[in-house]
């Protein structure tokens, strides 16, 4: 049974937590986190690297469910007209090309953070992010989206018939904070 958990590889809880591990001896699998922390686990309750991507589906709905239950995504405090939000995000997305989906990915992430789930940001995927937002009703995302921009919804969503120049300026303040976590996310690979 040691094949399954080579030294140095990864195990992972069933509930997705992953510990390296450093040694297997009489069904004990001896493991650490990367801030030293070590542990042990009963062979039969991890599960190896390809047995946990053979089922990262049902992890993927733990995931991108707690996402969806973000707290950017709760319903916004202001009445926002749903077409004017729609509009104004249509917009911001011509205005500045990935922007929303940059803000799926931040509020995803954040979300994972705040829960205690780093652990899982690397394999986070823009595309799931993506669609969990693009799922909610156009209120929400423009709020969401004004979150990010440091704007109050409202506002945001008021400038939805008003020129590009406006837009692509409140947009740029909104954005000068991100600058870098923009810029590195425009790296990632989009999966």
């Amino acid at each position: 049974m040691t094949e399954r958990f080579p030294v140095g590889s990864t195990a992972y809880t069933k509930d997705g937590h992953p510990y390296t591990v450093e040694e297997v001896a009489g069904g004990i699998v001896y493991c650490s986190l990367p801030n030293g922390t070590e542990t042990d686990f009963p062979e039969s309750s991890l599960l190896s690297e390809p047995e946990w991507s053979g089922r990262s589906g049902g992890q993927d709905d733990v995931v991108y469910g707690r996402i969806r239950r973000a707290k950017a995504y709760a319903a916004p405090t202001a009445k926002l007209n749903p077409a004017a939000s729609e509009k104004v995000l249509t917009r911001a997305e011509g205005l500045s090309p990935g922007l929303l989906d940059f803000a799926a990915f931040t509020i995803g992430a954040q979300n994972l953070s705040e829960s205690g789930h780093d652990d899982l940001l690397d394999g986070l995927s823009i595309v799931k992010c993506r669609d969990v937002f693009d799922s909610l009703s156009p209120q929400i995302r423009a709020s969401a989206l004004a979150s990010i921009l440091g704007s109050k919804a409202d506002i945001f969503v008021g400038i939805a018939d008003l020129g590009d120049n406006l837009m692509r300026a409140m947009i740029e303040k909104g954005m000068a904070g991100h600058a870098a976590a923009f810029e590195e996310f425009c790296d990632r690979p989009r999966r």
